[in-house]
């Protein structure tokens, strides 16, 4: 399992995410995780991307052993 640093700057007003870090074993597995299970893709997608293809990945590193995949840490912007 992988570390991986997901960012968006399409929707950037309050109540949005920007950032999460997530485990995954692809690249293309971490693009298409959300940053919590309050976020959508799509229409719906209003506190994140609209899209996985709107979201810049960036590789950190190896996940310790027995990490679960999905989202660890996000960072969301309160309004």
């Amino acid at each position: 399992m992988k570390l991986w640093l997901l960012s968006q700057s399409v929707n950037n007003d309050y109540d949005t995410y920007d950032a999460t870090v997530v485990a995954a074993e692809t690249e293309e597995e971490a693009r298409n995780t959300l940053p919590s299970e309050y976020s959508h893709w799509g229409e719906q997608g209003r506190n994140w991307a609209p899209t996985p293809d709107q979201v810049k990945v960036e590789y950190l590193g190896e996940a310790k052993e027995g990490t679960k995949a999905g989202a660890i840490l996000s960072s969301f912007n309160a309004g």
